[in-house]
């Protein structure tokens, strides 16, 4: 595979996985594998639609496209406020199928936002009537979930290390954010994906030592696996549930050419499809 960065799980049991020629790979049960072309350039996150379309997140290109399951594509976005999104991220469907947008930074190259911490990241949600900005200043954003009662939005904050949350108020805007979990998660830490379990707790990839943590409810957060070495895991970049009990674990990454799986104890929360 080509830079398998992010790991989405399909209704059918298929993973619908990122992929540097543009589109996605699809890997269905049975192990088969399709690339899926799309524009965009090199696809980052990716999201399912109701309507069975992938919205998939262009990092090189700063472009948000949707690839139909008739395999036709079409631009979503590509500016904001009259300026080019910058490097897009990660793309995020809530339970109400709202969809969220995380861009890491207008800085070039992106990775200088990480060494120095440049606090432009920002988070976008699609409306009828366009995006609208529902936060900002954050040191490269990444991966972004929703409680199931959309009551947080949960942030990795790549470049500091760190998980943020922040409350969903009322109206639909977005109150100050918090920390959750360590901060940092460790010294050093760069943090990227995201996947909740049953339990509401919050497993977080970290590509520095190649590790996967877990931040409980309060907070209180616990490393479940790390390779420093990089012998087996380099650089996870996702994580996310699948399989008929939700115990297999997908874990994506823009190094390796291929998907990483292992089996857990505890069920990855139910997906958030549109509906």
């Amino acid at each position: 595979m080509r830079r398998p960065e992010c790991v989405l799980v399909l209704p059918d049991g298929a993973l619908a996985v990122s992929d540097d020629r543009g589109g996605i790979t699809r890997i269905g049960p049975d192990g088969s594998c399709d690339h899926l072309p799309c524009p965009g350039g090199p696809t980052n996150g990716v999201a399912r639609d109701r309507d069975g379309s992938l919205i998939l997140a262009g990092i090189d290109t700063g472009t948000i496209h949707r690839l139909r399951p008739d395999g036709t594509a079409e631009l979503v976005l590509d500016q904001f406020e009259g300026e080019k999104l910058g490097a897009v991220n990660f793309v995020h469907f809530d339970p109400a199928g709202g969809l969220w947008i995380t861009v890491s930074t207008r800085v070039i190259p992106r990775s200088r936002a990480i060494e120095s911490a440049v606090p432009d990241g920002y988070m976008l949600k699609l409306t009828p009537s366009g995006p609208r900005l529902m936060a900002t200043g954050f040191c490269f954003a990444n991966e972004i979930r929703i409680d199931p009662g959309m009551q947080w939005v949960y942030l990795a904050e790549s470049a500091l290390g760190r998980v943020l949350r922040l409350p969903i108020r009322s109206d639909g805007t977005l109150g100050k954010p918090e920390p959750f979990g360590p901060e940092p998660l460790f010294p050093g830490a760069i943090v990227d994906g995201l996947a909740f379990d049953v339990e509401g707790g919050l497993w977080v990839t970290e590509v520095t030592r190649n590790g996967i943590h877990r931040i409980d409810r309060d907070g209180a957060a616990r490393c479940l696996f790390e390779d420093p070495e990089a012998n087996l895991v380099n650089f996870p970049a996702s994580i996310a549930f699948g399989g008929n009990d939700r115990k297999t674990v997908f874990v994506g990454s823009i190094r390796l050419d291929h998907v990483l799986i292992f089996r857990s104890t505890v069920a990855g929360a139910p997906a958030s499809y549109p509906i």
